[in-house]
């Protein structure tokens, strides 16, 4: 009843038709911009107050803004729950994940702990746990392996002459390549947010990064496999790497270490049952039980007291150093070798970072800075470095635990790092004996909702066939050519779509919807009338240097008028009519020189009634040009004469004029789509655009000169402020196209032709609808 009162009622518009210029006066366009200049933004910038000092600070250290106002007994008590149950999960994740980074495992719980301290302090976040991820670890591991291979550091035994490996020298090296890297990437977070570049991940799209970090998930599967199996394939690298490694797992399979493929299968069986018991009991469960924990625990006890290592060959993760590492300088000599690698961990790093900190902050109400969000995660990435961590990022299974025990700020990141220190400190060494099949299948379970991103295919397919041929592109490059080549290739295949888009646009022709001032496309709305006459051409994209030309064509196509063939034809027609008057000419003053004239010079009277008359010859001559050449005020409308043309033309190839109307009746009828072809204006509604190239300009310029030609009048309309402010400084309006040919909508314009045409000045339309209404113009 609410809606039909609201719908109920009329109303009225009265007014002149506006054009640009008419604008300008009624809505008093203002002279000047109400933005300062320059010089005043530069002053403003370097003055300094209280106020901006204190914004400035708040803004650098977030932490400033919070902690004052914590309140132990709101927050208190959530935190150090979330906190617990956080640093829970980061001890078995940081140890599987640094197996990822092809790092020892203790450098995982590093991983875990600095990044963490640091994003507390620097960090908009309330929710996120920032810490290792999956993604970022594989990404790690594939420079580090690329650098540090194996083949690197073997040598032979003097004793039998066997190859024998230097593990510590390789992990050591290892370890100096993550953290150069990771200082690196850091750095390059730090400088981006600092020139306010974080939008810089809206060029990573939804679907790329879904995409991307699916073929992650992939690398990370085929990575953990010679773990499950105990088994030690050959590394390979660059294009198609995945492909060559998984054919030689394959080849290794008959020598599978059967202890560890058991330990694996038990570890994955637990895992997963008792997550899905976590997923169907969650809401009756006060905290998820810390299965992962449970499963490294009783592994290590079973390896420990089987001796799983000696007896069986049972991989395990051998000695962890007690305490923490001291800080100490990245090498910079590795920066040029991986710089590329850094910079793609740095953006993945942080579209991943601020995609979840957004979701966070849109759910419970507060603001994500994007540009502050990058400076954090670049300084923690940079501090970790210098104490031999790796590139972190917030993880979402961790982040969706911190918020549903009931996290409300970064306290409790500060908890799970003094469990992660604990650890570190007096119950490292006890996982010497942990087999790193069983960290392996952490890692698989912990991937589920990484492949559950499939099912974007069957929603993709329904909804937006673009975005899905993104999605498998960025698949299928990251899969095949590795992550860092993958990125980029899917960053520019995700852009090459935005162009193709832009170059396709959908071109449509408007009619009026009668009794409104509402026009649509005549091809979607039964409804929706042409004007006749009137030819109204809308794109529904902006108009720029890749789309012109295309824009031109499809205007041609559409309206039906064919200015190149029209303009040829007039110049042909021009200098038809000048041969014949040249012969007419000559052949009346041939026939002067004999018949017409006097001894005296003069014509004769006669004669000069007949060529003022002019005789029956002349007048049939001048027939073909009445039919082509039809005055309207004075001028020719060659558009309305298109359907003549023809006449013509069998005039001059001696065919019959019937004949020849026939055949021009039927290629115009093809052209024009069943629309009168007595066209006198066309109507460019610029509302889509946002802003026009010098291209643009140009093409305008040109249709405005060739349809003046053969007399069409071109309007333009709805264009927004900033696109009449750059026509304006191309100098595009000038005395032969002045701002009156601009209009405020299309219906001014409209209005306008029709009463150059000579229509009714006032026409009133009524709607006959719930919410009535009556333009008046």
């Amino acid at each position: 009843m609410g809606v039909e009162e609201q719908r109920a009622g009329k109303f009225y518009v009265e007014r002149d038709v506006l054009d640009e210029l008419c604008l300008d006066q009624v809505a008093r366009r203002r002279t000047h911009s109400t933005t300062p200049p320059l010089k005043e933004r530069v002053k403003d910038s370097l003055r300094c107050s209280m106020p901006k000092l204190k914004r400035c600070v708040l803004s650098t250290l977030p932490v400033l803004s919070w902690l004052p106002r914590y309140s132990v007994r709101d927050n208190g008590l959530g935190d150090l729950i979330s906190g617990i149950s956080v640093g829970i999960m980061h001890l078995p994740q940081g140890m599987a994940y640094a197996l990822l980074a092809s790092v020892p495992p203790v450098f995982g719980l590093y991983t875990s702990f600095y990044p963490v301290l640091v994003y507390c302090i620097f960090g908009t976040s309330r929710h996120i746990s920032i810490g290792t991820f999956a993604v970022i670890s594989i990404m790690i591991g594939s420079v580090t392996e690329r650098l540090a291979p194996d083949s690197g550091f073997t040598f032979l035994n003097g004793t039998n002459g066997t190859a024998v490996l230097d593990v510590t020298a390789r992990d050591a090296y290892r370890v100096q390549i993550a953290a150069s890297t990771t200082v690196l990437s850091g750095l390059f977070q730090v400088l981006l947010g600092m020139v306010r570049f974080g939008f810089v991940v809206t060029y990573l799209s939804e679907p790329l990064v879904r995409g991307y970090t699916t073929g992650a998930a992939t690398h990370v599967v085929i990575s953990q496999l010679k773990y499950i199996f105990g088994i030690h394939p050959a590394r390979f690298s660059g294009p198609l790497s995945q492909v060559y490694i998984l054919i030689d797992i394959c080849r290794h399979l008959p020598e599978t270490n059967i202890g560890a493929l058991v330990v694996s299968l038990v570890a994955l069986v637990v895992l997963i049952v008792v997550k899905e018991l976590n997923s169907c009991y969650e809401k009756k469960l006060p905290l998820p039980i810390p299965i992962e924990l449970i499963v490294i625990v009783a592994a290590t006890l079973i390896s420990y007291y089987g001796n799983l290592n000696s007896q069986y060959d049972v991989a395990v993760v051998g000695e962890i150093p007690r305490g923490l590492k001291s800080p100490s300088l990245p090498d910079v000599s590795l920066w040029g070798t991986v710089v590329g690698d850094a910079f793609a961990v740095a953006i993945v790093g942080y579209a991943i970072n601020i995609s979840l900190g957004k979701t966070f902050g849109l759910k419970h109400g507060y603001k994500v800075d994007s540009n502050q969000e990058l400076v954090a995660l670049g300084l923690s990435n940079t501090v970790g470095g210098f104490f031999q961590c790796y590139s972190v990022t917030s993880s979402m299974s961790r982040s969706l635990i911190q918020e549903s025990t009931g996290g409300r700020t970064q306290v409790a990141g500060v908890v799970s790092s003094v469990i992660v220190l604990i650890t570190v400190l007096q119950l490292g060494t006890l996982f010497g004996e942990l087999p790193k099949a069983v960290l392996s299948c952490i890692v698989f379970v912990n991937l589920k909702g990484m492949f559950k991103q499939y099912l974007d295919i069957p929603a993709l397919w329904k909804s937006n066939t673009v975005d899905l041929l993104v999605w498998l592109v960025t698949l299928v490059c990251t899969i095949l050519l590795n992550l860092d080549l993958g990125l980029a290739a899917s960053i520019a295949f995700s852009l090459l779509t935005v162009i193709f888009r832009t170059q396709l646009p959908r071109y449509s022709i408007l009619g009026q919807v009668p009794g409104t001032e509402l026009y649509l496309d005549t091809d979607t709305y039964e409804e929706a009338k042409e004007i006749p006459g009137i030819t109204i051409f809308r794109s529904s994209t902006t108009v720029y240097y890749t789309n012109a030309e295309l824009y031109l064509d499809a205007l041609q196509k559409k309206s039906g008028i064919d200015v190149g063939k029209l303009l040829t034809r007039k110049k042909e027609i021009d200098a038809k009519q000048k041969r014949k008057d040249k012969k007419e000419e000559k052949k009346a003053k041939k026939e002067n020189g004999v018949n017409g004239h006097l001894p005296n010079g003069t014509v004769h009277p006669e004669d000069k009634v007949d060529v003022e008359k002019g005789s029956p010859d002349l007048k049939g001559n001048r027939t073909d040009i009445a039919l082509t050449d039809r005055p309207t005020n004075g001028q020719v409308n060659w558009a309305y004469e298109q359907q003549w043309t023809g006449l013509d033309l069998g005039s001059e190839t001696g065919s019959h004029g019937d004949d020849a109307i026939t055949q021009t009746s039927s290629t115009v009828g093809e052209e024009k789509r069943g629309r009168s072809s007595d066209t006198h204006t066309i109507i460019l509604d610029l509302s889509t655009a946002s802003f026009v190239d010098t291209v643009t300009v140009m093409m305008l310029n040109n249709i405005f000169r060739d349809y003046r030609e053969i007399d069409i009048d071109i309007y333009l309309a709805g264009c927004q402020v900033c696109v009449v402010e750059q026509l304006s400084r191309a100098s595009f309006f000038s005395e032969s196209i002045p701002k009156s040919r601009l209009f405020t909508t299309v219906h001014d314009a409209v209005l306008h032709s029709l009463r150059l045409q000579g229509a009714p000045d006032v026409p009133i339309y009524e709607c006959a609808l719930d919410m009535a209404c009556t333009t008046k113009m």
